[in-house]
C-alpha cells in the first residue's frame, strides 16, 4: 500500500466528548466505541512494516497508541508538540452553545493558542517527525489529532492530483506520506480499516 519510507499519521479513537460535540479537556479518555476503532487500527498497523510509534501526551490519543503498540509489540514516545489545539477556558464547553466556531477563530481563546501560534507549534512538530523518522527508519506511526493533521496537510503535503486537504479528519483515520520531502500524499483519511459500526461519525467535529 505504501513503501517504507512513511510517516502515517492516526487520528485519536472517538471520545464520548467527540460525539457529544464538546470542546475536550486534556484527561479525555477513549469512549468503548473509541477503543474498539482503535484496536482496529491497531490491527491494521500490525499488518505494516513500523518501526517506530509516536504520540500526542494528551489521554485519547496515548489510549490509542497504546492499542497499537499491543498489537505491534513495540514501543512508543510522547510529544506535547503533537496535542491538539489549546482552546483553553473553552474546553469543556458545548461547540455549539458558543456561537462562533472557535477552531477558524485566528485569536487565542483565554488562556489558549492563537491560530499563528498553533501554525508554529505544527511546523515544530513536522520538524520532529522528519527526526524521529531519520533516526529509526522504516515506517513512523504517528497518533496525534484532527486539527494538527489537517494542518499538516494542508501547509507540508504533496498531495495527488486533483485532491484536496479534506476539512474533517475521521477518528483512527490514517494519512500516508512520503518521509522524504517534497512529502507526497499516498493515502488521505482513509478509514478501511472500520466497518459500518465503528464508522466515523460526521456529526461529531473534528479538532475540538
Amino acid at each position: 500500500m505504501w513503501s517504507i519510507m512513511s510517516i502515517i499519521l492516526v487520528r485519536h479513537g472517538e471520545t464520548a466528548l467527540n460525539a457529544a460535540r464538546v470542546l475536550q479537556p486534556t484527561d479525555t479518555p477513549l469512549s468503548d466505541r473509541g477503543r474498539t476503532q482503535a484496536y482496529a487500527v491497531a490491527t491494521r498497523l500490525a499488518a505494516m512494516k513500523i518501526e517506530t510509534i509516536v504520540s500526542s501526551d494528551l489521554a485519547r490519543a496515548v489510549e490509542t497508541a497504546q492499542a497499537i503498540v499491543a498489537a505491534t509489540g513495540l514501543a512508543t514516545r510522547t510529544s506535547a508538540l503533537l496535542q491538539e489545539r489549546n482552546f483553553g477556558d473553552l474546553r469543556g464547553r458545548a461547540y455549539d452553545g458558543l456561537g462562533f466556531d472557535p477552531i477558524a477563530m485566528e485569536e487565542a481563546p483565554p488562556a489558549g493558542e492563537s491560530m499563528t501560534v498553533f501554525n508554529a507549534r505544527a511546523m515544530q512538530a513536522m520538524a520532529l517527525l522528519r527526526e524521529f523518522h531519520a533516526a529509526n527508519g522504516g515506517n513512523l506511526v504517528v497518533v496525534t489529532h484532527g486539527l494538527l493533521i489537517r494542518t499538516l496537510v494542508e501547509q507540508y503535503l504533496v498531495l495527488p492530483a486533483g485532491m484536496t486537504a479534506p476539512q474533517r479528519i475521521s477518528n483512527t483515520s490514517l494519512t500516508v506520506f512520503s518521509a522524504e520531502p517534497p512529502h507526497r500524499a499516498s493515502v488521505i483519511n482513509n478509514t478501511d480499516h472500520l466497518n459500518v459500526e465503528l464508522s466515523d461519525d460526521a456529526r461529531a467535529v473534528s479538532g475540538i
